[in-house]
């Protein structure tokens, strides 16, 4: 990493009880010069520097792609392929510059070095309580929780003004993040074949009659089908409905993971490669997983965040499920019908 920006000195910084502002911090960790917001440019980086005016038009035509560093334009063909076939593929969201800024600080949480408490550090693919040396599929929940300079980050900006876009009769919200990493030659880093709704509580729960989701994936690697990019079943969340869903492990208090039976036979499977610094989007209700990682020398690592409309995050959180995987309100005991909700029976 360049400079004196690593992440040991991430560690030492934000691993402390805070603070009186980031700036402040910064300043008093480091020294920094003063600059723009008195940060220096890596943080301004994750920021995306200065604000630059959204302007979507010029002489008359419309413009697509990244406009500004807050916001990124989708054409009317990549919003049709998302609500028809629950994924699709942006290229070149972030530019390399920018994405080793990101590297820095996930390399940091994926490795431990900034703590994240309990279940919200463990191999998603294993019972939990395996010593980390074995993990395969590690995963770090809320990142920006225990990090907080990833707030409102470059990233979270141009994914927001997609979110909206994607859902333009919804007020569009954060509702988790969280870093992914299949370690280098695990074949068993295998994310198992899932609908994201069936680890969320369902309308009949929340009181809230919409399900409105964008799940924005952020190649920090080159992914594709021999490191277990992510792969879906075309079209399989259109009607909205949740497959029969089971417990990957005995229940949740053994590993967090459910899994559903898919068809190759009878459904199109499709993969979704991205480059590093490209994103894939996905819905709520698209059936989708991933593969083991069969490269020796090649890591796959994923920065998630999900955005859904303001109301769901607010009766979610009425309920206690923070997408933490340390909460008590979890998959298995939201009592909504569904077959895999376990507890309380």
């Amino acid at each position: 990493m360049k400079g004196w920006f690593s992440p040991l000195l991430l560690t030492s910084i934000f691993c402390v009880p805070v603070l009186h502002g980031l700036e402040d911090a910064w300043k008093r960790n480091l020294g920094c010069p003063s600059s723009s917001w008195g940060l220096p440019k890596s943080v301004l980086l994750l920021r995306g520097g200065d604000n630059v005016e959204d302007n979507s038009s010029c002489n008359g035509k419309e413009q697509y792609g990244r406009i500004s560093h807050s916001y990124y334009r989708l054409t009317p063909d990549q919003i049709e392929l998302f609500h028809r076939e629950g994924c699709v593929t942006i290229p070149d969201l972030l530019s390399e510059e920018e994405i080793l800024e990101f590297e820095a600080l996930a390399n940091s949480l994926l490795t431990g070095e900034i703590h994240i408490p309990g279940k919200d550090f463990c191999d998603i693919s294993k019972k939990f309580g395996v010593p980390m040396e074995d993990w395969s599929l590690v995963n770090a929940m809320l990142p920006s929780k225990y990090c907080p300079i990833l707030k409102d980050n470059i990233y979270e900006r141009l994914t927001r003004s997609m979110a909206q876009q994607l859902f333009p009769d919804s007020n569009m919200t954060m509702d988790y993040d969280q870093l992914l990493n299949k370690k280098p030659g695990k074949d068993d880093a295998v994310f198992a074949w899932h609908q994201d709704m069936a680890y969320w509580p369902g309308s009949r729960v929340l009181g809230v009659n919409r399900t409105d989701t964008c799940t924005f994936s952020l190649a920090l690697d080159d992914s594709d089908e021999a490191n277990g990019c992510l792969r879906y079943v075309v079209g399989s969340g259109v009607a909205k409905t949740l497959r029969e869903h089971r417990p990957l492990c005995r229940d949740r208090d053994e590993g967090h993971a459910v899994t559903v039976d898919v068809h190759p036979d009878e459904e199109e499977i499709r993969l979704a490669p991205a480059k590093r610094g490209s994103i894939t989007i996905h819905d709520e209700y698209v059936v989708h997983g991933s593969g083991g990682n069969t490269c020796q020398d090649r890591q796959r690592r994923t920065y998630v965040i999900a955005y859904r409309a303001h109301e769901i995050v607010a009766a979610e959180r009425r309920l206690g499920f923070t997408h933490s995987h340390n909460d008590e309100a979890n998959w298995d005991t939201f009592q909504d019908g569904e077959s895999h909700r376990v507890k309380g029976k």
